[in-house]
């Protein structure tokens, strides 16, 4: 799913009580800025961080696939589902406790990889993840399908390179908003 303009996804208050959904206040992630200023923090973690102190926004095209691979899903961040089903493309207060439960067992199945996460260590923890559970072996061959269709026609993988705090950064996010109550908007 490609859009011109990129994909935003904006903290807002749920429910919708007008017409159009209320952005929430930046100040509720005020918090966020202090990671931005810790010392040896990896500078994309501190992007994201003070962004989202700032904005109460993430900048979300950068994690779509990463996000949706670990999800088993398309269109995650993009609400896509939601779009189809309620004209609106939100993310409920439970749809970002998914998002950001999904993230935070990520972040710690990845500790042993590293704090660089790749497509191939990527790949690495999901396998790990799938192989000791139930239909292990179907879920191997489905896991492997998707994989692969992440690689463009060369067999490239994508050029995934995030921090792990980033992902830590990026699942707070969204565990901040389903404690509050607040739904995300994807705006793009």
């Amino acid at each position: 799913m490609a859009h011109d303009k990129g994909l935003d996804n904006v903290a807002v208050r749920w429910p919708r009580t007008n017409q159009f959904y209320d952005p929430v206040a930046p100040a509720e992630f005020v918090d966020f800025g202090g990671i931005a200023e810790a010392p040896e923090i990896a500078a994309p973690t501190g992007a994201l961080a003070l962004h989202i102190a700032k904005t109460g926004t993430v900048r979300a095209t950068a994690y779509t696939e990463l996000v949706d691979l670990l999800l088993g899903l398309d269109g995650v961040l993009y609400a896509t589902d939601a779009a189809a089903e309620d004209e609106d493309p939100v993310i409920d207060p439970d749809g970002c406790a998914w998002i950001a439960g999904g993230l935070e067992r990520f972040v710690e199945g990845h500790h042993e990889y590293g704090d660089l996460v790749t497509f191939d260590s990527v790949a690495g923890v999901l396998r790990a993840a799938v192989a000791g559970g139930r239909l292990a072996e179907q879920q191997l061959r489905w896991l492997d399908h998707r994989l692969a269709a992440l690689r463009d026609d060369a067999g490239n993988a994508p050029h995934w390179s995030f921090a792990r705090t980033e992902l830590a950064v990026l699942a707070g996010f969204y565990r901040r908003c389903a404690e509050r109550g607040f739904a995300i908007f994807a705006d793009y």
